[in-house]
This record gives C-alpha cells, structure tokens and sequence, in this order.
C-alpha cells in the first residue's frame, strides 16, 4: 500500500533516540522532510548510504539524528565524524549536533578546521568528544600528529562531497577515508555526482542505501 501524503512518518515512527525527541520538540520540527523520512531507518539499521541532496533539504538531522540515537555514552572516543568542504558548514553541522543532543548527558561535539589554533583543538580532543565535524585538511594534520584518533569510530559522514572535489580536497579525503576502520558505518551526501565522487563511493561505501531528493524543502 502506498503511503498517502497523510501519513508521513513523524520523528517518533523512525524510532530516533527520546532524548533527540525532546530535543526536536524544542527546536519546533514537526514531521520529517522528505530527505529525512529516507534515510534516517537505513543509518539507523547500520546501513552505508549514498544521498543524492542539495543543501537546504534538511540533510543535517537526515544523518545527525539516527548515528546521535546509536551513541555509547560510556565510550569517551570518537564514534562520529562528518568531514565538510568549509569551516562555516562544518560550525553550523557541529551546533546542529549540539542543538540535537541537548538531552544527552556529558556529550561533546568539536568542530575542527584551519584558522584556528591547534592547542584548543588538542584541549578538547583529549578532554574526549563523541563527535568530531571538520575540514579535511585539518582533520588529516590531527591524524597524522596522532591527536585525533579514530579506532573507536563508529560512522563517517561525508558532506557535500562535490564541493570537497572541487575545492581540491580530494587527496585528503581519501587518505582519511584509508585510515578509518573498515567496519565503519559510512554516509555520503553529494549535490551533484562526478566521476572522483562516484569513484569514492563505489570504493568505500558497502553496499549502500542510495536516495535521491531533489529541491530544497522550505
């Protein structure tokens, strides 16, 4: 039988966490939009997912909110990653992150990226976060200096994956992707999907969800 427009599923029908659901009432979302409604059961699952979205269609809470409602609150280290081509996109993901776990005793999110000092990075890195959401080239420099470790990470987000590509971002993208756990859950999120981008999903991702959402949604 076919959904009718009716019945959309709310927050509550995708089983997302309750304390994101207290968080999400708050904030004032009401039902899912469309990109959404797709993909927050198969990240919720354990699935790789292969999204094709424009900014604008509520892709942050579509992979925000299902790998928040699988966190291990008893687990200090890294479990999320979400990499983005800017340092704008990657504070405005890690506030969406914190608005989302407003609920969630003794989480941290930190955002990372270029232009800003490495000692507060470090600080708070070794304080212990869940969730790490930077650029590549500073998210590659933590690696290396082994002040960012990623053994216990459970999920990598790849945002906006073109603007990645065509910011020249490409290396850094995959030499990160080559270090993370194989076991890992992986999401990637695209506008557009030329050949690099296409390359590394055929590479990384096993055997994903693929979604396709065209506009924005208001």
């Amino acid at each position: 039988m076919s959904k009718t427009p009716s019945e959309t599923p709310s927050f509550r029908d995708l089983n997302i966490a309750e304390p994101l659901l207290k968080a999400l009432d708050e904030i004032g979302y009401e039902t899912p939009s469309p990109i959404q409604a797709q993909a927050v059961p198969p990240l919720l699952q354990g699935k790789d997912l292969l999204g094709h979205a424009p900014t604008g269609t509520g892709k942050t809470a579509a992979f925000a909110l299902p790998l928040l409602s699988r966190l291990d609150m008893k687990n200090k280290s890294v479990q999320i990653m979400t990499l983005t081509p800017t340092r704008e996109l990657a504070i405005q993901v890690a506030e969406a992150f914190q608005r989302y776990a407003s609920h969630i005793k003794g989480f941290h999110v930190l955002p990372i990226y270029g232009g800003q000092e490495y000692s507060g990075q470090i600080r708070q890195l070794r304080r212990g976060v869940q969730v790490v959401v930077g650029t590549p080239g500073r998210v590659m420099d933590h690696m290396r200096k082994g002040t960012l470790k990623l053994d216990g990470l459970k999920a990598l987000v790849l945002d906006e994956a073109d603007e990645m590509l065509r910011m020249g971002f490409i290396d850094e993208v995959s030499w990160i992707l080559e270090q993370t756990p194989a076991d890992r859950q992986m999401a990637l999120f695209s506008a557009t999907m030329p050949k690099e981008v296409e390359r590394i999903a055929r590479r990384h991702l096993n055997k994903p969800q693929e979604i396709s959402i065209k506009a924005k949604t208001a």
